[in-house]
């Protein structure tokens, strides 16, 4: 394990990685390399998930609209063995820039495979779910998604509504805990990998950027939307990750690569695997701060969980410093960031179960 000097060194001296690529003064993609959606959503219904599929849980497309009238599409995972009781459900999302068939569908069947109806969606503008244009990102509307997937449980006849929680991967960590302070009805929260997205487009990784690099992004933004606004289209930024791994010495690229852009995590959906987001997503989350409110998530417990190794692991320290009891912080041993994406050896499945039988009787 490396110390916080050595990781503030490491991540200082690196390339900005993951879809903090996106905001920099790399030369946008062309328009074609963004996906396009026609008026009729349609979604797949054979098996194309990272995963493979469980036996010991039924399964099926879903979709719903969150309260700005964008439909979500979504899977829907339920135990086989559930009988006619109702359950304690778990809404899932993220990582940033992925979709549901990479991480959260995993941990969504993972999930039902251990007593509980869970939902894995997509984020508004993102893989299967609605919204133009394409692959942007809100820190108000993807927070909203997570409530409008609370909606939708609730309102399951499998569900019991007094006892639905949320666990988000990586980006949509903060996010769930930004849903969470504000939703009441969120029970429990939990988060692996936590990304505060708010904070590291803002402020850069470990709080680096200076004023003038902020001042200097904006001002690349503000006059994009001068580009974009004549076009009448939103141009997309760089890509998230490289088409290869070809002169990248950057670690932290490294690893996403290696979820992302092969067989482990690959998806042709997920704008990491495949694509970019617009080139000036980043705007939004530039002064509005995810977590401002993470202490009136109390009385309800949240659960941190992060990799001893993770480059990301400082988010997940510096939220629950912040946040009022009860709370857990959990460091998984040998752990990095990805890790926690989809190694079943790693994720710790018992614990978070433990926490939710626990907390949402």
């Amino acid at each position: 394990m490396t110390n916080p000097v050595s990781r503030r060194k490491l991540i200082q001296c690196s390339l900005i990685a993951g879809v903090v690529m996106l905001f920099s003064a790399l030369p946008a993609l062309a328009e074609s390399n963004l996906p396009k959606r026609g008026d009729t959503m349609q979604l797949t219904q054979t098996w194309d998930k990272t995963f493979p599929k469980s036996k010991a849980v039924d399964h099926q497309k879903v979709t719903f609209k969150n309260r700005y009238g964008i439909t979500l599409a979504a899977d829907l995972y339920l135990p086989r063995s559930r009988g006619n009781q109702r359950l304690a459900a778990i809404a899932v999302s993220g990582p940033f820039g992925a979709v549901k068939e990479q991480s959260s569908g995993l941990y969504a069947q993972t999930m039902a495979e251990r007593g509980f109806v869970t939902l894995a969606f997509d984020p508004s503008y993102v893989g299967e779910s609605g919204g133009e244009p394409r692959n942007v990102a809100s820190p108000d509307i993807n927070t909203e998604d997570f409530s409008a997937a609370v909606d939708f449980l609730g309102l399951h006849p499998a569900v019991d509504r007094n006892r639905i929680g949320i666990i988000g991967v990586c980006g949509f960590g903060g996010m769930g805990l930004n849903a969470a302070a504000v939703d009441k009805r969120i029970k429990a929260a939990v988060t692996t990998s936590m990304y505060d997205m708010s904070r590291v487009m803002a402020k850069g990784y470990y709080d680096s950027r200076t004023k003038e690099q902020r001042a200097q992004m904006l001002e690349q933004m503000s006059q994009q939307r001068w580009v974009d606004a004549e076009k009448g289209s939103s141009a997309p930024g760089p890509r998230i990750l490289p088409e290869t791994l070809a002169g990248v010495t950057d670690p932290v690229i490294q690893m996403y690569f290696g979820y992302y852009r092969t067989p482990r995590g690959f998806h042709k959906r997920s704008p990491n695997s495949n694509g970019a987001f617009t080139a000036t997503t980043a705007i939004s989350f530039m002064n509005i701060p995810l977590l401002t409110y993470i202490k009136e998530i109390s009385p309800r417990p949240i659960l941190l969980i992060a990799g001893e190794n993770a480059h990301s692991r400082y988010f997940s320290e510096d939220a629950y410093k912040a946040a009022a009891e009860p709370k857990e912080l959990m460091i998984i041993k040998n752990a990095n960031h990805v890790d926690l994406y989809d190694r079943i050896d790693k994720i710790p499945f018992d614990k978070i179960t433990k926490f939710f039988n626990r907390n949402m009787k």
